[in-house]
């Protein structure tokens, strides 16, 4: 259902730390434009852990007004289950095509609770649901195991965005998993090995400012011409890695800011890019040619 590219958009705000609504609106008709399949407001790259439930509903609603053919995967997780439930149900009532749903972070659960959480979860929507695994930001792993289980168990649940670094545990899932459950990269660095090794698509930060490059790699990659798409993940690796030489978004804000999108504003605790990792991105933005 999935399959492809998605981007994990970003919130832009105005100066006043509102949501920046045209400015939203153009993003999305960009990604549009440049052959993005999917769309994902409200991920972490979106700043949901700031958005109030009032703010995270105008964000989705907004790309949805402004959608034409794309998909719509709505970031509606929590680490609480009840209001995982309460954003999923919103998202879909929303018309979103899917839900994309955080591992709980924070209250760290055993991988039985983790299991339950997406159970309740997924028996509360007709929707289909990714579980997004994320152990650098909810300090807590799916398992390889606890995917599979998921992923056979519980019908509703179509796919993972495993972002945990561990290719040896993607590759465990990827070879263990039912033929249909769908398995996505959620770190552009790792997109080319996971869609090697069987994947097929990724929920991007980098095509927020490149959509084309990184559809045309993925592209590439679903057609098995590897050595095409190798050079355009060697070519980007630079920009795929420094995205996050400060935690995400604050390095693609940034970056969408110089092409014209946004100014660059961020939410507390989230503060503006340093003037290190600014230069390395404007080396990035340079020897790419993305302005």
């Amino acid at each position: 259902m999935f399959e492809g590219v998605a981007t994990a958009l970003i919130t832009p705000f105005t100066k006043g730390g509102e949501v920046d609504e045209e400015c939203l609106r153009r993003i999305v008709r960009f990604q549009e434009e440049n052959g993005v399949s999917t769309l994902v407001p409200c991920g972490s790259t979106g700043e949901s852990a700031t958005l109030s439930h009032e703010e995270h509903i105008r964000v989705i609603k907004i790309v949805m007004d402004e959608v034409k053919h794309a998909r719509v995967l709505a970031g509606a997780g929590s680490n609480s289950t009840s209001e995982a439930v309460y954003l999923s149900r919103t998202a879909a009532d929303l018309g979103a095509d899917g839900i994309l749903s955080i591992s709980p972070y924070c209250n760290k659960p055993t991988q039985e609770g983790i299991f339950q959480h997406y159970k309740v979860v997924s028996e509360s929507v007709d929707v289909p649901i990714v579980i997004y695994n994320v152990p650098g930001r909810t300090a807590s792993n799916i398992s390889a195991e606890t995917s599979v289980r998921i992923a056979k168990e519980l019908p509703g649940v179509v796919g993972i965005k495993e972002a945990s670094g561990n290719l040896i545990q993607i590759g465990k899932i990827l070879a263990k998993k039912p033929k249909e459950f769908e398995v996505l990269s959620g770190d552009d660095a790792q997109t080319f090995p996971i869609i090697a090794m069987g994947g097929c698509g990724v929920i991007s930060v980098a095509a927020n400012c490149c959509p084309n490059t990184v559809c045309q790699m993925m592209d590439l990659c679903l057609r098995e011409k590897f050595i095409d798409a190798s050079a355009i993940h060697y070519r980007m690796l630079p920009l795929f890695t420094d995205l996050f030489l400060e935690s995400n978004p604050i390095p693609i804000k940034y970056v969408m800011k110089r092409l014209g999108f946004g100014n660059g504003e961020l939410r507390l605790p989230l503060t503006y890019i340093s003037e290190r990792g600014a230069a390395v991105l404007d080396a990035d933005i340079e020897d790419l040619g993305l302005i």
